[in-house]
């Protein structure tokens, strides 16, 4: 899919130089770029950060009542 962005001169600039020393085209040096971010900033699935406790207490009804029996 082909999509615009607004890319600064200097930018441009830097990419044009990196893709002459790398003899690749500008947009694979941006398509790499861009799965590279998305690796390092890959946010965890949301079954494991769902709720307070993320799926380690288990049952949370159980969990639940067994906090609630403290307090009694």
């Amino acid at each position: 899919m082909r999509t615009l962005v607004d890319i600064p001169n200097d930018q441009l600039r830097a990419l044009a130089e990196l893709g002459a020393r790398s003899n690749q085209p500008r947009a694979a040096l941006i398509r790499e770029a861009i799965a590279e971010y998305l690796v390092n900033h890959r946010l965890p699935p949301v079954e494991d950060t769902f709720g307070l406790w993320g799926g380690a207490a288990g049952d949370g009804l159980k969990s639940q009542e067994q906090a609630r029996a403290e307090w009694q």
